[in-house]
């Protein structure tokens, strides 16, 4: 309608395309391909699939570039219309780079989290195959439960709301302050996605079909009008699921050792 006024969301979606959204899709992309190049060779299941500290961080990187980067074209549309429009494209993709550094930097400090937890988890699959389905069933109830808490609206309302965004971090300055910028959401990204995030690791950290699953949930509740009450269902649905874990321990591969691998 004639002078309807468009939320930050609706204008980013209708506007044309900027250079760094594109750039922003086209590294997603690349990511989503080395990814699945990376999983071809390691089927989900315990553990962290056999590699380091150094190599897990670095495929985590890649799986979390290709899931987090989409929602972050919101955001990164109202950043670069904040930039004066004098600013040349060079200067704006200078500024642009540390902020995605800077977002991708708090997913990979947390990547030490998942490592950690893929271990035990590979641990438990070994030592305790019988109480394995049950502490996988205790997680998924608790990353659905999370979903409901207002913990996790708080944060969810942060990466909903680009303009209260821009009008904290406009008084950022000094040389990093684009790296600041993406740090400051990167936390609050952490925030709202840590339960999807130990969903993942519950069903084997390389299982492409539930990367793409919760990278769709993702995207949906942080863009999609009704995205709130969607993480609501989400969260209903894993709990839901919790329940059939421990009559069928193999719907958790990063907690189930099939006895072949056994072995």
């Amino acid at each position: 309608m004639p002078g309807q006024r468009r939320t930050p969301r609706r204008a980013w979606l209708a506007a044309r395309p900027h250079p760094g959204l594109l750039a922003l899709i086209g590294f997603a992309l690349l990511a989503w391909f080395l990814t699945v190049q990376l999983a071809a060779g390691m089927p989900p299941g315990p553990g962290a699939m056999g590699l380091g500290l150094s190599g897990f961080l670095a495929g985590w990187a890649f799986m979390m570039t290709a899931m987090m980067l989409p929602v972050l074209a919101p955001l990164l549309f109202v950043y670069l219309r904040s930039i004066r429009a004098g600013r040349s494209g060079a200067v704006r993709a200078a500024r642009t780079a540390p902020l995605l550094a800077g977002y991708l930097l708090t997913w990979t400090g947390f990547g030490v989290l998942a490592y950690a937890a893929a271990l035990l988890g590979g641990r438990l699959a070994a030592e305790a195959p019988a109480g394995a389905p049950w502490v996988g069933a205790g997680l998924l109830a608790a990353a659905g439960i999370y979903q409901l808490t207002p913990l996790k609206n708080f944060c969810l309302r942060h990466c909903r709301s680009p303009v209260a965004f821009l009008l904290h971090v406009s008084g950022y300055k000094g040389p990093l302050r684009d790296v600041r910028v993406g740090l400051y959401h990167g936390f609050y990204c952490v925030g709202c996605c840590w339960g999807l995030m130990l969903v993942l690791i519950t069903v084997g950290v390389m299982n492409l079909a539930w990367m793409a699953v919760i990278a769709a949930a993702v995207l949906v509740e942080k863009t999609w009008r009704h995205g709130i009450v969607f993480s609501r269902a989400a969260g209903a649905a894993l709990i839901a699921f919790a329940c059939f874990v421990p009559a069928y321990p193999w719907l958790l591969p990063g907690l189930y050792q099939a006895p072949d691998m056994m072995m």
